[in-house]
């Protein structure tokens, strides 16, 4: 389940006064399908949408919510998928592993929170962060207690003033290293464990050019749940394109491209307009921009033409520039292309950067 289906199934059971269960993966050991600060939501009547193993847990994370939500406290399970998951769960998946997840009640009368703002975070476009305290010694710090940022200020806190200071710190640490963790944090005199999640928006893209082949790149981004941006100089290839699954799709000369978007707010583009002269002014006004990855659609002699002609604005675009745009799998055609190219943004995107 992508964070958008999440934001997306959220809205729906709001509407219709639905209680909810956060459920959160908080520490994995050994192989398991999800890792720390994965995520799913479950309503009252055992519906559920994300999924943290493979299946077979989340039937019986659905009955749990359901304790959850009767006695309104937040509830950490345990679930050892090693020697004994055949026997526990009838299912032998062999995965070997064990995950732990923490479920907390979200309820109408206290406006869903945190995941509410959680929502808040994952609608912009800069990584956020969720402190949720899971285990602790001290009353003062209970487990469910949380804090979120939203445009990187702490939006929602339920946390005792005494240890926002700390968890802020490790919100810090969260954000540098990209990953969400589990660690101890200093509670006065003692000690509590708290989930750092890192919140990644459904990141943006934007694809320049809508030919035949862009339809595949939009396809594939939407399926994954990222929002994607199409635009082109030429009428008719918008017209033609159909592209239903994109959030905007933009029709303006190609110099006024950043003056019509703010192209900082894209996480990646693909520069695939088929036209050398429309490509080259794409790229110059990218090299002005903080875009991460910057993909171009064409053979190497072709980029290095562009990177020539571009003069000072090539060496802007150094570590961003990918050309030929995506990961050498073999394969031929648009379909195939296509996946190339998201499957590198996808590596660009969400890998940390020491891997």
């Amino acid at each position: 389940m992508t964070a958008t289906g999440l934001l997306n199934a959220f809205s729906v059971w709001v509407d219709q006064g639905k209680s909810l269960v956060l459920a959160s993966v908080f520490e994995t050991e050994g192989s398991t399908y999800s890792k720390a600060g994965a995520q799913m939501l479950i309503t009252e009547d055992g519906d559920f949408q994300g999924m943290l193993s493979g299946g077979c847990l989340e039937g019986d994370l659905a009955e749990r919510a359901r304790t959850v939500l009767q006695t309104g406290m937040p509830q950490a399970v345990t679930y050892d998928l090693g020697q004994n998951d055949e026997e526990l769960w009838g299912l032998g998946v062999g995965c070997d592993g064990l995950m732990r997840i923490f479920l907390q009640p979200l309820l109408a009368e206290s406006g869903y929170e945190p995941f509410s703002t959680m929502v808040r975070a994952l609608g912009g476009d800069s990584d956020q962060v969720a402190a949720t305290v899971i285990e602790t010694e001290t009353t003062k710090l209970p487990a469910g207690a949380t804090m979120v940022t939203v445009n990187g200020a702490i939006t929602y806190c339920d946390v005792d003033d005494e240890y926002v200071q700390e968890i802020s710190a490790n919100i810090g640490v969260t954000l540098l290293e990209r990953q969400s963790s589990y660690r101890s944090i200093a509670a006065g005199d003692t000690s509590a464990a708290v989930l750092f999640s890192l919140l990644k928006p459904p990141p943006a893209i934007l694809v320049l050019g809508a030919g035949l082949d862009a339809g595949p790149v939009v396809r594939f981004a939407n399926e994954l749940g990222w929002k994607v941006s199409v635009q082109d100089h030429r009428p008719a290839y918008i017209e033609s394109g159909k592209f239903i699954d994109a959030e905007q799709v933009i029709c303006v000369p190609v110099a006024e491209l950043a003056g019509t978007i703010d192209l900082d707010r894209f996480a990646a583009t693909i520069v695939m307009s088929h036209h050398l002269t429309s490509d080259r002014e794409y790229l110059k006004q990218l090299a002005k921009s903080k875009v991460g990855y910057i993909g171009l659609l064409g053979p190497e002699d072709r980029r290095k033409r562009l990177l020539e002609e571009l003069g000072d604005h090539a060496e802007r675009l150094q570590g961003r520039l990918h050309g030929p745009a995506g990961l050498d799998i073999g394969g031929r055609g648009p379909a195939s292309i296509a996946l190339s190219i998201i499957a590198e943004m996808h590596r660009q995107i969400f890998l940390p950067p020491d891997r």
